[in-house]
């Protein structure tokens, strides 16, 4: 009606026009200011779509493009509208909480998933004794979790400091214990001190084998990785017709368990270390997981239901459990054949870790430990003068 009046102050003719007439022209006149305030045909929305048109006319694409919502598809829109829908249902639902507690609650992830703890057990030793395989029969128990990689935290990394180690470690519950294994601890001179210095009431597993076929092992490992490496007996005498064995190599040096254990034990007691038969691991998995089940004060859940004998690889596997379609092995680099080495070669190495073999079964005497509860090739070195 405001342009009405407007228009009879500036047309007096208009009192000569109908009701009908005006009414027309207040609709034109209507018209034309929405145009001025609107330039360019902008289309409005429905007021029952919640999306915001982004259709327009050139003359409105300035101002339409700054809006959010018309700078993705419909389809983009629908989706993070979508995604952010539950989200503010959380959103809402913890200032509910909040509004309801007085206090603060405790992370999810404590609540869920734990805690990360340095380990309370470790597998120290030895290398190409059977490490792997104790780790991976031993974590299929409920209260045990471990680390899935070789830490090489107390002989390379040490100096990166524990609560870095303490993030390589699995979250674990109160109830849970915390394990990692890295077969070179057992030779590393530090280690002991800086494993006690860690924590004296840490568990100690080792993992030890005929120290002559752990050393052929040892060179067919590194053998499939250095195909242009010196024969076996190159590497392990300093001269063979005299029998003098080279202590220098590694794959030799590491067999010495005697020496290796005395550097041990002064800094942990016998009786904290437990030692598994990496032969009977093969011929008796059940028996050794028992036992090793008992050292870490834990229920033997694991027994011989969880096993059966791999003929290819001539090594115990995991059944399948329900939730897998195929049983668990070890890798390929496990049961691999061993190269073919000289009769007279391995004679003489036998010869050559006897004392160190009688040693090391005297250092349990004191604890009435029986010798083939340690290792068989313990018994047969005494029995049998091999």
């Amino acid at each position: 009606m405001a342009y009405v009046l407007i228009f009879s102050r500036l047309f007096p003719f208009s009192h000569r026009l109908r009701g009908t007439s005006i009414c027309l022209l207040s609709l034109f006149l209507s018209f034309l200011c929405y145009c001025a305030l609107f330039p360019g045909g902008a289309v409005m929305q429905k007021s029952g779509d919640p999306t915001p048109s982004c259709l327009q006319a050139d003359g409105a694409k300035r101002r339409l493009q700054k809006s959010p919502s018309c700078l993705f598809p419909p389809d983009a829109r629908k989706s993070s509208a979508a995604d952010e829908a539950p989200q503010a249902d959380l959103r809402r639902s913890a200032a509910g909480r909040t509004g309801r507690e007085n206090t603060p609650s405790p992370p999810m992830s404590h609540l869920k998933f734990g805690n990360k703890k340095l380990p309370n057990a470790i597998i120290v030793g030895v290398k190409k004794g059977g490490t792997r395989a104790v780790l991976e029969f031993i974590r299929i128990h409920p209260d045990v979790r471990a680390a899935g990689t070789e830490t090489h935290f107390f002989d390379r990394n040490y100096d990166r400091g524990l609560e870095w180690y303490r993030g390589l470690m699995p979250r674990t519950l109160e109830s849970q214990i915390t394990m990692e294994k890295t077969p070179s601890y057992f030779v590393t001179k530090e280690t002991p001190h800086r494993i006690s210095a860690m924590s004296q009431e840490t568990k100690l597993i080792v993992v030890v084998r005929d120290p002559v076929t752990r050393a052929i092992s040892d060179y067919t490992q590194t053998l499939s990785k250095t195909p242009d490496l010196p024969s076996f007996q190159d590497l392990a005498f300093r001269n063979q017709s005299l029998g003098i064995v080279d202590v220098s190599w590694n794959a030799i040096r590491i067999g010495l368990y005697a020496l290796h254990l005395e550097n041990w034990l002064r800094h942990f007691p016998l009786a904290q270390i437990h030692f598994v038969s990496g032969e009977r691991l093969i011929t008796d998995p059940a028996g050794e997981l028992a036992r090793v089940q008992d050292f870490l004060g834990l229920k033997r859940i694991v027994t011989d239901k969880h096993f059966y004998f791999n003929r290819t690889k001539g090594f115990p596997c995991l059944k399948k459990p329900e939730s897998s379609g195929s049983p668990r092995c070890l890798g390929k680099s496990k049961g691999r054949t061993h190269v073919q080495i000289d009769r007279d070669a391995i004679e003489q190495l036998r010869d050559f870790y006897r004392p160190y073999n009688v040693k090391f079964y005297e250092m349990f005497v004191p604890l009435e430990i029986p010798a083939d509860q340690i290792a068989d090739f313990l018994t047969k070195g005494r029995d049998s003068g091999e």
